[in-house]
């Protein structure tokens, strides 16, 4: 492998999708990278609500959500792929020494939240437990090798560290802008116009 840099990892970081990004699943989208590496990269759209709720998704796998603090919270499009398929990113769950996980099927992020894909977390949930604070996805956004340092290299996206108030905390409809104002920007001091060196 040539080159002068070493490999970037974005993992636990935001992408935060550039004005010129005209997609419509991605444009003025924010997403959080649960993975990255020179595989690849796989991340969660955290600002694209869905038409249906929490609530609703819950009837669908048929289980009754308990939480009423989660009961009106909307389901995101997390991303192209799988769309179908659940993805509960939610605050680490510390169950021991031995870094265990306590769902089935869950991702430790490093420096980050845990994301779990089977229907334990979703039961757990519906039964008054679970994680205190989660957003669900349906589907997920991946790259390919190389595909998302291309994407950054053409300013598709900017990057910051992730942060967790802006995932849980923040208003849907602001998340975008406080995203960007983790870099000290808004909006409208970005040119919509792409450039290139």
């Amino acid at each position: 492998m040539t080159g002068d840099s070493a490999p970037i990892n974005l993992t636990n970081h935001f992408l935060i999708a550039m004005p010129a990004l005209e997609d419509a699943l991605f444009g003025k989208s924010v997403v959080y990278v649960c993975e990255h590496s020179p595989r690849g990269a796989l991340g969660l759209v955290i600002n694209k609500p869905s038409d249906i709720n929490l609530s609703t998704l819950f009837g669908k796998v048929d289980l009754t959500l308990k939480r009423l603090d989660l009961s009106n919270s909307p389901v995101f499009q997390g991303g192209p792929v799988q769309t179908e398929r659940g993805f509960v990113l939610h605050e680490p769950i510390y169950v021991g020494p031995e870094q265990e996980t306590l769902y089935a099927s869950t991702m430790l992020i490093p420096g980050g939240l845990e994301m779990t894909t089977s229907k334990d977390v979703l039961e757990a949930l519906a039964s008054g437990n679970g994680p205190k604070k989660v957003l669900i996805t349906l589907g997920y956004a991946a790259w390919g090798e190389g595909q998302l340092e291309a994407e950054l290299g053409e300013n598709s996206w900017l990057t910051v560290d992730a942060n967790r108030e802006v995932i849980f905390d923040t208003p849907v409809a602001e998340r975008y802008e406080r995203a960007l104002s983790l870099l000290g920007l808004q909006s409208w001091m970005i040119s919509n116009q792409v450039g290139h060196a």
